[in-house]
């Protein structure tokens, strides 16, 4: 029993260091009793040989829960990394598809370009066609019209020349008759 007695003394003493120091920094006592507290919890008893192993199998659970969240860290980094991949590859995926798509309407626009264009040059060929029909149009029409007036011109002259014959002819008589 008396060996008890200090140490609720000691518990007494830490308990009232720990209501005089501030909440948010503990006295080193504080930390001696919590780490002496664990120590006893995880020897299971007084047993001196335990003690060791009691802080062994803490210092292993510890390092098991530091690997368990470190591993977990990890997974979730790798989780990341991955789901980063996944999403980067879906986002080239939907772009590429989009780039596809872009081709194919590029590709019906300039073959509905090239059609528009051939009907435009076949119209200016055809319109240059009509331009240049007209042109020998009016060019007959003017060479016709330069045929009737020549034509006219010669029916006049033929006239005329039918009419000097016979005049012609008169003369010769009128002569003969006056050499006679």
């Amino acid at each position: 029993m008396s060996s008890m007695y200090p140490r609720t003394k000691e518990l007494s003493r830490t308990r009232k260091s720990l209501s005089d120091s501030p909440p948010s920094s503990p006295s080193p006592t504080a930390k001696n009793f919590r780490h002496d507290r664990a120590s006893r919890l995880d020897s299971g008893g007084g047993d001196s040989r335990a003690e060791p192993l009691g802080r062994t199998s803490s210092y292993t659970r510890r390092e098991t829960r530091l690997a368990a969240l470190n591993k977990h860290e990890d997974d979730t980094s790798s989780r990341d990394y991955k789901k980063m991949y996944e999403d980067a590859l879906a986002e080239n995926d939907k772009l590429k598809s989009r780039l596809d798509d872009s081709k194919q309407e590029l590709t019906k626009i300039r073959t509905q370009l090239d059609k528009v264009t051939q009907k435009q040059d076949r119209v200016s060929e055809r319109s240059t066609v009509l331009e240049s029909e007209k042109r020998e149009k009016q060019a007959l029409e003017k060479r016709v019209t330069d045929m009737e007036e020549e034509l006219k011109v010669l029916t006049e002259l033929k006239s005329d020349n039918q009419r000097l014959k016979d005049e012609n002819g008169a003369l010769i008589r009128v002569i003969s008759k006056l050499s006679k």
